[in-house]
């Protein structure tokens, strides 16, 4: 079987694109990159490996990798329990890159729920309601 590497381009691109036009800036697709990846990252620090796992399986090749780049695998996830604790992971996971796209909580939790609406349309309701079912009932309604 060859890799078609042109097809994984593609799926990313159209990812981010989605991405993009859910935080009202489609033509904006780096910012939509450093948003995802962000999001992803402060995410994939606070569910198990399994859930990662599960959850990536369904996801564009190179969305993958944007997932997996750094991850140290444990199988202690940090504490989160409330969303102004993601909002702060989120801006941590941006770092100075991310500075001007995240001015205000409301506009992290506006790029978390971006993230989210387009993960719910590359997951299926099975896997999206098993990651519901691990987060803090204020973290819920991102998913949901």
């Amino acid at each position: 079987m060859a890799l078609n590497f042109n097809k994984y381009v593609q799926d990313g691109e159209q990812f981010l694109k989605e991405v993009a036009r859910e935080i009202n800036d489609p033509d904006n697709v780096a910012k939509a990159g450093r948003i995802l990846r962000a999001v992803l990252h402060a995410f994939r620090n606070r569910v198990s490996p399994q859930e990662s796992l599960q959850l990536i399986a369904q996801l564009p090749m190179l969305v993958k990798a944007v997932y997996v780049d750094g991850w140290r695998i444990s199988d202690e996830s940090k504490t989160l329990r409330t969303l102004g604790d993601f909002i702060e992971a989120v801006r941590e996971e941006g770092g100075r890159g991310t500075t001007n796209d995240f001015v205000t909580d409301r506009e992290v939790e506006h790029a978390i729920h971006a993230v989210f609406t387009v993960l719910k349309k590359h997951v299926s309701a099975g896997e999206i309601k098993d990651i519901v079912a691990t987060l803090p009932a204020e973290l819920r309604p991102l998913l949901a």
